[in-house]
């Protein structure tokens, strides 16, 4: 419909004025209008031509103004909080709020009693642990520094993994801290598991309505919602829409006799408008045993070719659904808590029971849905009913081992496949093994790019780095290399790689060799802990250089970490401090508070799994 002249208050200019601009606002901007309009107390204009006066203020009242400004912190160690957190800040931002944006390490702990709204998303990484940007406010909080703040309001999204124990536990552990400083909840605090596109959308939906309540706006939601938090890219490829990549190339690296089994793959961007930094990683969707879902299906006396539902609206048959959609080689407490509910079982509602959770962790480690099922004579259950709880597969991260610049169009991988027993079965890493056996050149992946911005090249070429990473951890620093290699950088550069064989696996040595010669790489120390009668790793050759490293570290080097989280990188850690307590001639204290120091500047960065 159009405005009339003889049904409107307006003149004929504003007529032809405002039938040029209405049709061609967006839904947003509408109801930012509807908004405007009443908060003014003009009236809103209907489409059809109608003015819909609104009620003026009551003499003598003075509407209290409340600032719509909102600030976003997140904690993220692999990137999906961040990506989250600019979503959102965007969103808010359409509908006219003033948005600070803040990674947790760039904030200034005390400035949390200045704030009015604020937004917290954070993941939890290992077992109960906040991501190391986070670290510094965490601590903070639960600290005695802790200001009161009755006048703030917040809301807190909390992203985790169910597989591990102590799943969300660093947002569960900001929500408490904001509710005893005296904080009001604008909504319920959100635990997100690996799938967290839907429940990250609910919460925005009810924190967005949380805030114009308490900003007294009025606008609504953008039609269809806010579930859909895709930060807007080049690419059209995404988590959620993932690239089907070519693979262009596979090569084994590990030499004959190795203990290791490791891949050197080549994929192709052509025509994907995908791009990426250094320090990013590669989000790969993989595929379930065949044998291992045949083998559930049988155990099970199901029918493979019946239909069963994968997600909202899609439908597979059962065995296509079993092995590229539904997650069953890792067992949780929630799925167990699931089976629990759906069957009664009394010995698993035991196991669930038990006080300091021992018996389960030991039950869950190694097993997958099979065992499960055989172990509890599970074997009754419909098809419908298993699938309805289990959840979706997660994809598998795998930090990028080459740099855009070098290798337009293309991205590079380092993949160790998995394979162990436990419980009197082989077990293979669902990705790892796939891609080692299943995938050759030819063949195509579905992948995404997981932006990691707390794993940076300095922006100083001149800065130098030490980077260490042990195994496959050495990826990503094959990635800084050939990026400083493009770009002339200038600043010194040392690797300390570390596996069991110098002679089978010596991961890239080629390129490393050549980059040392060519002064790319300044130093290089290795350490094969099998070659020897005494097991050497990475820490114990930063300890016979640590007079140097130190030095490195006074005089502004950056270092880095990949690699294993469990052992590795806790060992790497204490290493790093003793050299600075040794060689700084400090107290533990001080030696923390020095590394702390580095975390803040951005020059001690992790990328642990």
């Amino acid at each position: 419909m159009v405005l009339e002249v003889n049904n409107s208050p307006f003149s004929q200019q504003q007529i032809e004025l405002l039938n040029r601009i209405v049709p061609e606002l967006t839904e947003v901007q509408r109801h930012w209008l509807s908004g405007y309009l009443q908060a003014t107390a003009i009236g809103a204009v209907a489409v059809g031509g109608t003015s819909a006066p609104v009620a003026a203020p009551a003499p003598g009242a003075v509407a209290e103004a409340v600032p719509k400004e909102v600030t976003i912190l997140y904690g993220t160690q692999t990137g999906n909080c961040q990506e989250l957190a600019e979503t959102f800040s965007q969103q808010l931002e359409e509908q006219q709020y003033d948005i600070q944006l803040l990674a947790m390490n760039d904030f200034k702990p005390r400035d949390i009693k200045k704030i009015k709204n604020l937004l917290v998303i954070v993941s939890t990484h290992g077992e109960g642990d906040p991501p190391d940007i986070a670290i510094p406010l965490h601590e903070f909080l639960h600290g005695k520094r802790a200001p009161e703040v009755s006048d703030l309001k917040y809301a807190v999204l909390a992203l985790g993994d169910s597989s591990y124990d102590e799943f969300c536990q660093t947002g569960k552990d900001f929500d408490a801290c904001l509710e005893k400083m005296g904080g009001t909840r604008i909504a319920d605090r959100v635990d997100c598991d690996l799938d967290f596109d839907e429940p990250a959308g609910e919460w925005f939906d009810k924190v967005f309505k949380g805030l114009e309540e308490a900003t007294s706006n009025g606008a609504q939601p953008p039609v269809g919602g806010v579930a859909a938090v895709q930060t807007p890219k080049k690419s059209n490829y995404s988590r959620t829409n993932p690239f089907q990549a070519e693979v262009l190339e596979k090569v084994k690296l590990s030499g004959r006799g190795s203990n290791k089994e490791n891949y050197h793959l080549e994929i192709s961007l052509e025509e994907s408008g995908i791009e990426f930094l250094p320090g990013d990683s590669i989000g790969i969707y993989p595929k379930n045993s065949e044998a291992l879902v045949d083998t559930l299906i049988e155990e099970m006396e199901w029918d493979a070719s019946m239909t069963v539902k994968t997600g909202k609206d899609g439908v597979n048959s059962l065995r296509d659904a079993l092995i590229s959609y539904y997650e069953i080689t890792v067992l949780t407490k929630p799925l167990l808590q699931k089976f629990a509910e759906l069957t009664g079982n009394e010995e698993i509602k035991l196991l669930l029971e038990d006080e300091d959770q021992t018996e389960l962790k030991e039950y869950i480690y190694g097993r997958d849905v099979l065992d499960l099922i055989k172990d509890y004579s599970l074997q009754n259950l419909s098809a419908e009913k298993v699938t309805d709880i289990l959840r979706k597969m997660p994809a598998r991260l795998y930090s990028i081992a080459s740099s855009l610049e070098a290798n337009p169009e293309e991205v590079h991988l380092l993949i160790g496949a998995l394979r162990y027993e436990a419980h009197g079965r082989e077990r293979d890493g669902v990705c790892s093994v796939h891609l080692a056996e299943n995938i050759e050149p030819g063949d195509t992946l579905p992948i995404y790019v997981q932006k990691n911005d707390q794993f940076r090249l300095p922006e100083d070429p001149e800065t130098p780095i030490i980077m260490v990473g042990p195994g496959t951890g050495i990826a990503p620093f094959r990635s800084f290399m050939e990026e400083r290699e493009e770009k002339d950088a200038q600043g010194d550069s040392w690797l300390f790689f570390g596996d069991q064989h110098y002679v089978t696996d010596f991961l890239y040595q080629v390129e490393w060799q050549n980059w040392l010669e060519d002064g790319v790489l300044t130093k290089l120390d290795v350490a094969f802990s099998r070659d020897g009668e005494e097991k050497v790793y990475v820490q114990h050759k930063m300890k016979e250089k640590a007079a140097e490293l130190y030095e490195w570290l006074e005089k502004g080097a950056a270092l880095y970490i990949c690699g294993d989280e469990e052992y590795m990188a806790k060992d790497v850690h204490d290493t790093v401090l003793q050299i600075i307590e040794n060689e700084g001639g400090k107290t533990p204290e001080e030696a923390e508070a020095y590394l702390k120091t580095m975390q803040q500047e951005k020059r001690y960065l992790r990328d642990v799994y």
